[in-house]
C-alpha cells in the first residue's frame, strides 16, 4: 500500500482537489474540464481556430472524445465548426465571441485556483516546486 504522504499519493491528492474546485467553478457555466481544454487551446491558435486533428493532437484525445467535446461545445455556442476551405474533408473548429468571453473568464479563474494552490508557500518556495513539477512532467511525457 501507498503511503498517504508519498509525492504520488500527494499530487492525487492536489489534483482531486483542483479538480473539484474547478469543477464547482465550471457547473454554474455548464462547463466540464474538458471542454475549457478545448476552448483554451483555440485561445491560443491564431485567428482562434484549429483542426479537429490539430485539436486531438493538443489535448491528447481520440478523434471521437474531440468530435464528442466540440459537438457539446457547439451546442452551447461557444464555437463553430465549419469546413477547410481548401479541403472539405477537413474540419476546422473556431472560438465564436461567447467562446472568446468564456476563455477569458477561464484565464481568470485559472490564475485564481493557482493563487490558492500556492498561497502556502514563499515566492522561492513557489520557484523551486514549479521547476520541480516541470522537471518530472518532462521526464514523463
Amino acid at each position: 500500500m501507498i503511503a498517504q504522504n508519498s509525492c504520488g499519493a500527494c499530487i492525487k491528492q492536489i489534483h482531486d482537489a483542483l479538480e473539484k474546485n474547478a469543477n464547482n467553478v465550471l457547473r454554474h457555466q455548464d462547463l466540464t474540464m474538458a471542454q475549457v481544454g478545448v476552448l483554451l487551446a483555440l485561445s491560443g491558435a491564431p485567428d482562434y481556430q484549429l483542426t479537429l486533428k490539430e485539436l486531438e493532437h493538443a489535448l491528447h484525445v481520440a478523434q471521437s472524445t474531440a468530435a464528442g467535446i466540440v459537438a457539446r461545445l457547439e451546442q452551447k455556442g461557444f464555437l463553430e465548426g465549419f469546413g477547410d476551405p481548401s479541403d472539405r474533408r477537413v474540419k476546422m473548429v473556431r472560438l465564436t465571441p461567447a467562446g472568446i468571453e468564456c476563455c477569458c473568464e477561464a484565464e481568470d479563474n485559472m490564475k485564481r485556483a493557482e493563487r490558492m494552490l500556492l498561497s502556502g508557500l514563499t515566492e522561492t518556495e513557489q520557484g523551486i516546486l514549479g521547476s520541480l513539477l516541470r522537471k518530472v512532467r518532462d521526464s514523463l511525457i
